[in-house]
């Protein structure tokens, strides 16, 4: 349904915690006077499926009343009940912008896909509001000691439904992957040299993403509020966020400590030898991210995903095929192109890509590790048949549970 009248403006404003959080609203409150402030906090009920989840706005104009009242706390999925209460501000007033602040307990991306989804017979989003930028303050001191943190285990909100237990640092990297302008905290001039490592850390997981001071946001005002096509936006988040998909290259080594390099592959692994090769391909590296090819595996796509020194690998999708037409209209425009590029006669889109950035990446050392595990031509030559028959001790856990 479409009103015909101004859409309003979304902005998306996260933080890896609450000072840098906060002081992004303000500093885009002053920015934009007039801009409502929608706070979200969702917490786990200690009955039921769904959080309560909590939300509070801020007058935008002392002199303006909204006539919405939405600063109470509810259970149930937050995505349903965020919906309705930006859809109710935007009938309060045409063309309203709201500065959306989204928890740390909350997974980004797929939180947004969730809220912008569209449904039948219903008000949506897309029809109400434009996209702006999702923006991230970051503290890189706060950073730095998440990044490392792999005991710690959080559930991220996605929606109704909690995510995977999910390290402290792999939700740390989550969200600086997640925005689209990454706003730097100034540190103590003591700590000016650590804060200066975790900015340039955070510059190689977001090569994409613009990156300014947060005490100075920037004169171009596109990076905050330029206006998108809620259709477009959410494509680049579902691509982003697909088993299989086109990794950025990483950026011009200004910080010579920290670096990047993304391997790929158009052969199998061999499971015993990439058990191996692990110990010398995750020395020094903070993150990394990507997509197997096993060859005793040949059917699954196997998600690589580690943050701090803990690694994941996990099953999570099929390889498409040609003969799979359903297969190739649920994936996004993205993944059909990116397996269009990369189509072999025989072995169709499969390959295997990683990328991986940490203080400590040797290059060499890592591409010579992962090189050495590929399958031989010889072992090539033997076929599916023979490759299901190696020993796999990557998922032996996995298989005796």
């Amino acid at each position: 349904m479409t009103t015909g009248a101004p859409k309003g403006l979304l902005s998306i404003l996260i933080g890896n915690t609450p000072e840098v959080r906060g002081e992004l609203t303000r500093q885009l409150s002053r920015r934009h006077p007039t801009a409502v402030t929608l706070s979200l906090s969702v917490h786990t009920a200690t009955t039921g499926r769904y959080p309560v989840v909590q939300r509070l706005t801020t007058p935008d104009d002392p002199g303006t009343n909204l006539e919405v009242n939405v600063s109470s706390g509810t259970t149930g999925d937050p995505t349903v009940i965020l919906r309705q209460d930006l859809i109710a501000l935007r009938r309060a007033r045409r063309g309203v912008h709201i500065l959306l602040t989204l928890p740390q307990e909350v997974d980004t991306l797929p939180f947004l896909l969730q809220l912008w989804r569209s449904r039948i017979g219903v008000d949506n989003l897309k029809d109400r509001y434009d996209c702006a930028p999702v923006l991230a303050a970051v503290d890189p001191l706060a950073f730095l000691k998440d990044v490392t943190d792999v005991r710690r285990a959080e559930r991220l909100w996605e929606g109704a439904e909690g995510s995977e237990p999910f390290t402290a640092a792999e939700a740390a990297v989550r969200q600086i992957e997640a925005a689209d302008t990454l706003l730097m905290a100034m540190a103590a001039p003591d700590d000016s040299r650590p804060a200066e490592s975790g900015a340039a850390v955070v510059r190689h997981l977001n090569p994409s993403a613009r990156i300014s001071a947060l005490h100075e946001l920037p004169v171009n005002e596109a990076a905050l509020t330029d206006r998108r096509s809620p259709g477009r936006v959410r494509e680049s988040w579902a691509s982003s966020l697909e088993a299989v998909t086109s990794l950025p290259p990483p950026p011009d080594p200004h910080h010579l400590a920290v670096s990047s390099l993304v391997w790929h592959a158009r052969r199998p692994l061999h499971p015993g030898r990439l058990t191996e090769a692990l110990g010398d391909v995750m020395f020094g590296v903070l993150r990394s991210r990507g997509h197997l090819w096993l060859a005793n595996r040949p059917d699954t796509v196997i998600n690589w995903r580690s943050a701090g020194p803990h690694l994941d690998l996990r099953e999570t999708d099929r390889w498409l095929e040609e003969s799979d037409a359903r297969a190739w209209q649920a994936g996004s425009t993205q993944r059909r192109t990116v397996a269009c590029w990369f189509w072999d006669d025989h072995f169709g889109e499969r390959r295997s890509e990683i990328r991986l950035t940490g203080p400590g990446v040797d290059a060499e050392r890592i591409r010579g590790a992962l090189d050495a595990a590929l399958v031989t031509d010889a072992e090539l030559s033997l076929g599916r048949a023979s490759w299901s028959g190696w020993t796999d001790l990557l998922f032996q856990p996995a298989a005796e549970s």
